[in-house]
């Protein structure tokens, strides 16, 4: 029997920090590029990097029946009874179809990061203390720790947790048991020349590599130092990336899903252009994992 995961969330969506465009002339593009994935049969829409929300708005009303998510809202950037009213004026308009994805985002990028595990409990208890809060399972969080995983199955739907391997998925399910949401993000990469594949997975990881909480989390999984030089060890991009045709990407979301996700939140990277929307790639991976149209 399917479960409400399963029927909220999908097994497949699409993660892309192209999703929140800067100008108002990237909107139109954006809602068309939306419209398409919810009627490839795409379970959720991960708005990536920091979108705010009124960034989702025209996402949610571009859409009919796909889940939209943040992924994700830094907590340092917004303050929690402003969001609680904003989210539940989306879930209204969206019946119900918004999901708040929350994190503390990195040291490096918010000069008021501190404690961030007591940060996003005092967040949690803000989002709870207003006249029409966020419910838990109307949020999720982004989690890597144990500390912050038990948190996730405690005060939310559950984790989506971003850079990870499938060894990582193993124990995350492990830490948040059988029941929370499990939606990691996992990159890919269309193209059979690997290595050319490598060097566009290098552009992208080479920035993540200069952050701790991604670091730390990859050594606690038994990479070294060592792993993190000139962009990344081939070993490190094989254990975090899809490279290669769909039918490498479908092998890659059957590891995962074994390991106990219960849905992969597939960014696709294009060239080296993170800000495009690969609308080709979006169409091949819908029919490759054979999701289910949408009228």
């Amino acid at each position: 029997m399917p479960s409400d995961n399963d029927a909220r969330f999908g097994r497949i969506g699409i993660w892309s920090s192209a999703l929140h465009p800067s100008e108002p002339a990237g909107v139109e593009a954006v809602s068309a590029a939306v419209a398409e994935l919810d009627s490839l049969g795409y379970g959720t829409i991960w708005m990536g990097g920091s979108p705010s929300l009124d960034q989702v708005v025209p996402v949610v009303e571009a859409t009919r029946h796909i889940t939209v998510a943040t992924g994700i809202l830094s907590i340092w950037d917004h303050q929690a009874p402003a969001v609680a009213e904003q989210a539940a004026r989306i879930r209204r308009d969206s019946a119900g179809r918004f999901v708040l994805g929350l994190g503390v985002s990195h040291s490096g990028f918010n000069p008021n990061y501190a404690r961030p595990y007591s940060a996003m409990v005092e967040y949690l208890d803000a989002l709870d203390a207003v006249a029409d809060p966020v419910p838990a399972s109307g949020r999720v969080l982004a989690a890597l720790g144990p500390k912050m995983l038990k948190l996730a199955a405690e005060r939310s739907a559950g984790a989506h947790p971003y850079l990870v391997t499938a060894e990582h998925t193993a124990e995350a399910r492990a830490a948040l048991g059988p029941d929370a949401l499990l939606a990691p993000e996992l990159t890919v990469v269309l193209d059979t020349d690997l290595d050319q594949a490598r060097t566009v997975a290098r552009g992208m990881l080479s920035m993540y590599l200069q952050l701790p909480n991604y670091t730390n989390n990859l050594l606690r999984l038994g990479f070294t130092e060592s792993d993190f030089a000139d962009g990344g060890s081939d070993r490190l991009l094989a254990a975090l990336f899809a490279l290669g045709d769909a039918g490498t990407v479908r092998a890659r979301v059957d590891e995962y899903v074994a390991a106990g996700a219960d849905h992969l939140a597939l960014q696709v990277l294009s060239g080296d252009r993170r800000t495009e929307l690969p609308l080709a790639e979006w169409r091949t991976l819908a029919e490759a994992l054979e999701l289910t149209p949408r009228a």
